[in-house]
């Protein structure tokens, strides 16, 4: 199955199971903006609806999902999708954070499989403005009228805020805990995202921010961003930490921290 038949298929169960009460469905991430690896990079996107869901619908959503990630994970790699659910009400006008209904993910996957009665939602999340600012602005539409057509555009500061919240949270569990679920790489690119946006003011993906930071970046640094590159590039997911040296990554994460911070200060 190809992605587009995949997408089309996400898109018909979506509709099955909400009907009326679905406004849209939206795409963001690698697969909205170039450097989707059909081995390792998630399907991201996000479901707009009217009201909230009921009990029976977040069962049958969580099966949904499981049963894409099965198919996903024969034709394509293990992470498979994830997405959230938001309700219009959040969205004009937006709050931020932006309270959600229900949200999948390789991390929640296991907890949907076994236990019936789970559910990530009716909670806020920071992270849910930069991934609406991306659909919004160079998002793709699978479902329902564009972003830009339904709502006003996203204050950038709650842009910058939910950027900003995501790479500090990264750098702090990687140096606390080295982990096994959040690599090296996402870390990298993720700040070359960040400087990227708060220098010039552009909306990128990983991978372009990754580019961006070859160029802009000092020379010593340059080897960490190519390698971060050539990780997400590869199709092979065992050794996506290995590679990375725990003493230059850390060196990274100061320099590009205090970047970030004097770039903010002098704007």
């Amino acid at each position: 199955m190809n992605t587009q038949a995949l997408l089309d298929k996400i898109v018909a169960l979506f509709r099955e199971e909400l009907k009326g009460n679905l406004i849209g469905i939206y795409l963001h991430g690698s697969l909205a903006m170039g450097g989707f690896n059909p081995t390792k990079s998630d399907i991201d996107f996000l479901v707009v609806v009217r009201e909230k869901l009921t009990p029976v619908n977040n069962s049958r959503i969580a099966k949904i999902a499981l049963s894409l990630h099965d198919e996903m994970s024969v034709m394509f790699n293990e992470r498979g999708i994830e997405f959230t659910i938001i309700l219009e009400m959040y969205l004009k006008p937006f709050v931020y954070p932006t309270p959600f209904e229900f949200h999948y993910s390789d991390y929640h996957r296991e907890k949907y499989r076994t236990d019936e009665n789970y559910l990530c939602g009716g909670l806020e999340d920071k992270d849910l403005a930069s991934q609406l600012v991306v659909a919004y602005e160079r998002g793709r539409t699978l479902y329902g009228k564009p972003l830009s057509e339904l709502y006003e555009p996203i204050n950038s500061q709650y842009y910058l805020d939910s950027i900003l919240n995501d790479v500090e949270g990264c750098a702090n569990e990687i140096i606390d805990n080295p982990p096994t679920n959040l690599t090296s790489m996402y870390l990298t690119l993720n700040f070359c995202r960040v400087l990227y946006y708060v220098t010039e003011g552009k909306i990128s993906s990983k991978r372009e921010g990754g580019e961006w930071g070859i160029t802009y970046l000092p020379q010593h640094f340059q080897p960490l961003v190519y390698l971060a590159i050539y990780t997400d590039e590869s199709s092979d997911r065992e050794n996506d930490n290995s590679n990375f040296d725990l003493q230059s990554l850390l060196a990274f994460v100061e320099y590009m921290t205090n970047e970030i911070k004097q770039n903010i200060s002098n704007h």
